[in-house]
This record gives C-alpha cells, structure tokens and sequence, in this order.
C-alpha cells in the first residue's frame, strides 16, 4: 500500500485509468507481477510477487519514485 502525498484525493476519475496504466508499465520494466490491485481515491493496494533477491523498500521506492515523475 502507499498512499498520495497528504493523502489528497488524486486517484480518482481521469487519472484512475493513467495511474493504473503506469504502474503496470512500471512492473513490467522490473519483471514484477501484479497479483491484485485496487485504487482508493487517496491510495493504492498492490499485492506483487517479485524476484527473492530483490528488497521490498527498493521496489517500493522504484515505484513511488518514478510514478509520480510520469503522472
């Protein structure tokens, strides 16, 4: 789970379907696998499946980092 900055109310509407859009392009660049997701209109619940060599916090960051570059 990680939540917008403030916990403002961004994933809604038009942004819903980008949002979504960038954080499946994102997994597939780092050979992560989207198990479930689902947006809230103040944050996001992804459970993945990731490589075992990789940390939790550097996939956490990665995604953070550059979603909000591209949204």
């Amino acid at each position: 789970m990680f939540a917008a900055k403030y916990r403002r109310k961004v994933f809604y509407r038009e942004k819903r379907g980008d949002v979504g859009e960038i954080l499946r392009t994102l997994c597939d660049w780092k050979k992560i696998k989207i198990v479930q997701a689902e947006m809230c209109p103040d944050h996001v619940h992804m459970l993945v499946e990731i490589p075992p060599k990789v940390a939790v916090s550097s996939i956490m960051g990665y995604l953070k980092g550059k979603s909000s570059l591209m949204i």
